[in-house]
């Protein structure tokens, strides 16, 4: 697990032995796994657990604003 971005009390981590398709994991008081290429290309949520809507929305909108940095770092770790 390597934590590659911390903001608004978030932090973003990949786990260096996971799988496809390429996604991250971000944890506050909950946790949520986003994938970094949704359908319509945007990141879409995987599923969030006792996460609260507003770290919820703080997460999303980070992983959208950042997406292809960690993208980059998704595929520095799995190819």
């Amino acid at each position: 697990m390597v934590t590659i971005h911390r903001a608004h009390g978030l932090r973003v981590i990949i786990f260096t032995d996971d799988h496809e398709p390429a996604h991250v994991h971000v944890f506050g008081d909950g946790h949520a796994k986003i994938n970094l290429i949704g359908p319509d290309g945007a990141p879409a949520l995987v599923r969030a657990e006792n996460m609260k809507a507003n770290d919820l929305r703080r997460a999303m909108q980070l992983i959208r604003d950042q997406q292809d940095q960690f993208l980059a770092k998704w595929r520095e770790f799995h190819g």
